[in-house]
């Protein structure tokens, strides 16, 4: 299991519409080596896909689906790193409202053997990055269009 924790000086419901509107979605990850959503909806049952830089061994194409939307506090997807494979991992958005704004948890689990553990961690160091930049620079410019 993976799992990061970040705050967001934000209401949930903008945190949220960053984190899950398509229109937002491609801005933050799309951050680092993080890939371009084709197909995303926070609905349950929409099958998407992570479209990153092809690397030696790995297309660059993660499959995902919808699993469980509860707006705004989680959203969880499957992940597959590659279509034909029976090796199937979760990812888990939870959000919750704090005095400052908005705690969001982001969570990878599934990971088994090895090459689980080894992809967790390359995962992880992406996350990061679109975690504490992506993430909030698409979070103060979506904030600064709300404002009067």
């Amino acid at each position: 299991m993976y799992e990061i924790v970040r705050e967001y000086p934000y209401p949930i419901e903008e945190v949220w519409q960053v984190l899950t509107d398509p229109a937002y979605v491609a801005r933050w990850t799309t951050t680092g080596q993080g890939g371009r959503p084709e197909g995303f909806a926070a609905v349950p049952g929409t099958k998407f896909r992570f479209v990153g830089k092809p690397v030696m061994g790995w297309s660059g194409v993660v499959y995902c689906e919808v699993i469980e939307v509860d707006a705004p506090r989680s959203l969880r997807y499957t992940w597959k790193g590659d279509e034909d494979t029976d090796d199937v991992t979760d990812v888990t958005y939870r959000l919750e409202p704090t005095a400052a704004g908005t705690r969001f948890t982001w969570t990878h689990t599934g990971f088994t053997g090895v090459g689980g553990f080894a992809m967790s961690r390359l995962l992880g160091s992406v996350r990061r990055k679109m975690l504490d930049d992506g993430v909030p620079a698409v979070l103060a410019a979506h904030h600064a269009e709300l404002a009067p």
